[in-house]
């Protein structure tokens, strides 16, 4: 009995690779390895890259509406159509002013999850579950390892920008100090510079240590999607069918093809038997064959029925017991005389038109 339980306990370990089917699975539930880390270190990248780039047209766009507002707007009437002007004209001029970092930011969140995942799309992950407001499955997740391992890469992401920001103020710390001798466009521009060098820093650092974040989520998923021998077991009974199943659709199907099959009987030019345990119905047609071919076949039973209904539709039955039994090993239903048995053939057919006065 305790071996028994062992045995049981062991099969239901998750000790397995997950399967292709069950990877296919996951993926389709949205349940994919990727660190969002990488996703952020790539925002970080391409928008503190795209600042670089823009960032004097920015200045100028910015410089332009403060100007446009303190020689026009304030001279301007507080009405309705006034404030709606302004509105629109200052909503449209942040718009030009942000559109590129929108466009990069959505670029650049696009790249890292395709990098990751490749294409996916579900909406899986969006469906109300009540199995996610379990307290308890909560308190588990807050003293989990993953929740350790959270907060140790948290801790190491504050000190690790902590220490490139704090490095690269303590730089430029001289020229910091002598900002109030200069004026205020090369103060902006000094600013502007510091920022972007720190936030590239930053988001190399934060993409150094996304990838061995993405290592560990690589790992916990891989983790997490173990099957356990009895899953793969049941897993291949599902994608095959089960047995009883399989059985009776298969059962089903050898019913019909022997309903069709005796369907066929009556149009049959003669019936070979052996007389009890073999029939063969044959069947010549110049215009659907070249030579004659089997219209249904049987053996015991099935031979029974098949001279049954040759009786009630008056089709000749010829007992040939080696043609018979020669005829049934060799042929399917459907299929022509083989060439070695035309001639015996032959003769039964002619034997049979005789009887018909058909020749």
């Amino acid at each position: 009995m305790q071996l028994k339980l062992d045995l049981q306990f062991f099969a239901g370990e998750k000790t397995e690779k997950a399967t292709p089917k069950k990877r296919e699975d996951s993926r389709k539930k949205g349940q994919v390895a990727k660190s969002q880390d990488i996703n952020t270190a790539f925002l970080l990248l391409f928008c503190f890259l795209i600042l670089f780039v823009f960032g004097s047209f920015m200045k100028d766009s910015l410089v332009s509406i403060y100007q446009h507002a303190f020689t026009e707007y304030i001279q301007w009437d507080v009405t309705e159509s006034t404030v709606h002007q302004v509105f629109t004209e200052s909503t449209i001029e942040v718009a030009k002013m942000l559109a590129p970092i929108m466009l990069i930011a959505i670029i650049a969140g696009l790249a890292a999850n395709f990098t990751q995942i490749g294409f996916l799309f579900t909406t899986e992950p969006l469906k109300f579950d009540l199995k996610k407001l379990d307290p308890i499955k909560g308190a588990k997740k807050v003293f989990s390892a993953r929740a350790l391992v959270e907060l140790v890469k948290s801790l190491l992401k504050i000190t690790f920008i902590g220490v490139i920001t704090f490095s690269i103020i303590w730089i430029y710390k001289d020229e910091m100090m002598m900002l109030s001798f200069k004026n205020i466009d090369s103060a902006l521009a000094f600013f502007g510079r510091v920022t972007i060098i720190m936030g590239i820093a930053a988001a190399i650092a934060l993409l150094f240590l996304a990838v061995f974040d993405y290592t560990y989520q690589r790992y916990d998923f891989e983790k997490n999607i173990k099957m356990s021998k009895q899953d793969i077991k049941d897993e291949h009974k599902n994608m095959e069918g089960d047995p009883l199943i399989k059985s009776k659709i298969k059962e089903k199907q050898r019913q019909m093809a022997t309903r069709r099959m005796m369907s066929e009987v009556p149009t049959a030019d003669v019936v070979i038997t052996n007389p009890t345990h073999f029939a063969i119905a044959i069947k010549y047609d110049e215009e659907t064959a070249s030579a004659p071919y089997v219209v249904a076949k049987g053996v015991d039973h099935t031979a029974f029925r098949i001279k049954e209904i040759a009786k009630a539709n008056d089709v000749i039955t010829v007992e040939n017991r080696p043609l018979a039994r020669a005829l049934y090993d060799a042929i399917e239903i459907g299929d022509v005389i083989p060439e070695e048995f035309y001639q015996a053939v032959a003769e039964i057919l002619a034997y049979v038109y005789r009887m018909e006065n058909k020749v």
